[in-house]
């Protein structure tokens, strides 16, 4: 057994092309002529990429939902767990 750390998760991304920032915005949504009613796509949303991207996907008729992406467990643990070394 190896004494390895483990990887830290990547947290989520903002689904803007280019974008890095962390995505804070779940915008569920669906294309009516390919989706089943009750399924759901997810993009993840920067504070500064909300707007356009929720513009974009209800433009086309597609946004069902905008919610706050809940904090990840996982993360969180390895935030309160980590230790700084160097």
């Amino acid at each position: 057994m190896t004494d390895t750390p483990l990887a830290r998760p990547a947290p989520p991304i903002c689904s803007a092309r280019g974008c890095q920032a962390p995505g804070v915005w779940a915008l569920r949504w669906n294309n009516p002529r390919l989706h089943d009613p009750d399924r759901r796509k997810t993009w993840l949303a920067c504070p500064d990429h909300r707007g356009s991207l929720g513009d974009f996907l209800d433009a086309r008729g597609f946004l069902r939902e905008v919610a706050p992406v809940p904090p990840s467990p996982t993360l969180d643990d390895v935030d309160e767990h980590s230790e700084v070394t160097g």
